[in-house]
């Protein structure tokens, strides 16, 4: 024999990794055993089942309906435009009074001195939506004002029908329906020019998302049902949507829906025990106020522990999807390692996601309340008093709380997805045969491929004293 033929098996797991790495441009997944597929479907497809019957059960009919107060958001509003501005003098339109008793050493006082000095805009404006559409109005807009209108404007007016007709309307926001639209058709675009397919799943995801936000948990609690139920079964259904959605009905993905629950169960158990330790009423502002005034019956309390379920809910799909990427990753390069290896590797990477993600959500929460810590640092209080405050106290919990459950979501998903993937060892095959190659190239397309194949190869000279090539060994035979 001067030649050998080519190996059939390599020409078949060739062949084989081609067709799978394009039928699957999503990226290749190691696929598990039928045992454990059957064991995931044993624990996600009730989990997946109670969450339906939730939603079913605890789906609103429509939020109960309110004499409107005129406060804050519950006022009614109509769209109008500015359809003139002039300039005159403050004096003459009489925009602000000097205190009765003519103390100009408060602030309220000098404020009032100040308002009555300089040119003033007088606005006309034309109400353009509503049974008042046509009617014209005037506002007078101080020169110290946040926010100046000019002609052309489309502005947002609320309209109090029980007031005499000169004061109905007023100016109470901008229209910022172009730009937000326009932005968020940029971010649109944005996600499908780089993210492909995978974008548009993400893009019909957040739609999902959005939609089990607002047609169940929003009027869900209105309604009166539990804060707490109501965010637990719309985060699983938004986790469900989400993550089966971008990343595909695979073994990697249940692992990270695993560890995503495991993850939410901490979080609202910690929750729970410190919002009730720390006395926290999650009635802390205007807003939080007002719904209560308006609702009652809501649990406020329960309202705060389901937002900050809802609020690590994000963070936590981007850390558990990693953890499984990484693991599964680490296996196609491996496919010896086993599970206490690629447990210590994954929880390595693991570490450093850890850093990033917490100060990120840290600094989130910051950002968010940087006018109340303003606040606190002009009235010179100290750092004991501003953290034993409610409205600080509250989000030090959500921060804290969050952070524990994406630090724990870490080693609970990274060992979940070590012990999964390495069960796919076929029985009864040693790791370094050819066929382990062929497994590993059915198994991961063309990353798999390389590496099992390059094992069996190097088995099959150790075996059988050949050489990929077969150079020395046909010398040999002659």
């Amino acid at each position: 024999m001067t030649s050998s033929p080519p190996d059939p098996q390599h020409s078949q797991s060739h062949g084989h990794s081609h067709s799978h790495s394009h039928s699957h441009s999503h990226g290749p997944a190691v696929p598990v055993s039928r045992h454990l597929r059957r064991v995931i479907a044993a624990v996600l497809i009730p989990f997946a089942t109670a969450v339906v019957v939730g939603l079913l059960v605890l789906w609103p009919g429509s939020a109960p309906g309110h004499e409107r107060t005129g406060v804050g958001f519950d006022r009614q509003t109509e769209e109008a435009t500015v359809t003139r501005v002039d300039k005159v003098d403050c004096k003459e339109v009489n925009a602000a009074q000097v205190p009765p008793t003519g103390d100009t050493s408060t602030p309220q006082g000098r404020e009032a001195v100040k308002a009555r000095q300089g040119e003033c805009g007088k606005a006309e404006i034309k109400v353009t939506s509503g049974k008042n559409a046509g009617r014209v109005f005037t506002e007078i807009v101080q020169p110290d004002a946040s926010r100046q209108l000019k002609q052309g404007q489309e502005v947002v007016v609320a309209f109090a029908p029980d007031a005499p007709r000169e004061l109905q309307y007023a100016v109470i926001d901008v229209d910022r329906t172009i730009p937000m639209a326009l932005l968020a058709g940029i971010f649109a675009l944005s996600v499908v020019l780089v993210g492909r397919m995978r974008g548009v799943m993400a893009l019909i995801a957040l739609i999902a998302s959005f939609a089990v936000l607002t047609l169940f948990i929003l009027p869900a609690i209105l309604e009166g049902s539990n804060p707490l139920i109501v965010a637990v079964v719309g985060s699983s259904a938004i986790m469900l949507i989400a993550l089966y959605t971008c990343h595909g009905l695979t073994a990697r993905t249940s692992v990270a829906v695993l560890g995503t629950l495991v993850s939410l169960m901490l979080i609202g158990l910690l929750g729970s025990v410190f919002i009730g330790w720390a006395v926290l009423s999650g009635n802390t502002d205007d807003n939080t106020g007002l719904i209560h005034g308006l609702y009652p019956n809501i649990d406020m309390s329960g309202l705060l522990l389901a937002s900050i379920i809802i609020g690590s809910l994000g963070v936590l799909d981007d850390v558990t999807v990693t953890q499984t990427s990484a693991v599964w990753e680490l296996r196609q390069a491996d496919p010896d390692m086993g599970p206490k290896e690629l447990y210590r590797a994954g929880i390595r990477i693991g570490r450093d996601h850890i850093a990033s993600v917490v100060n990120t959500l840290v600094l989130a929460y910051a950002g968010a309340a940087l006018p109340l810590l303003l606040l606190f640092s002009i009235a010179q209080s100290s750092v004991g008093t501003v953290a034993n405050s409610e409205v600080v106290a509250a989000e030090i919990v959500r921060t804290l709380v969050g952070s524990i459950g994406l630090v724990a979501s870490v080693p609970v998903t990274t060992a979940l997805a070590a012990l999964v993937v390495s069960a796919d060892r076929p029985a009864g095959r040693p790791a370094g045969s050819p066929a382990a190659a062929v497994a590993g190239a059915g198994a991961g397309g063309s990353t798999g491929f390389s590496a099992g194949f390059s094992a069996g190869a190097e088995g099959g000279a150790r075996q059988g004293g050949r050489t990929g090539l077969g150079g020395k060994g046909r010398r040999r035979k002659k």
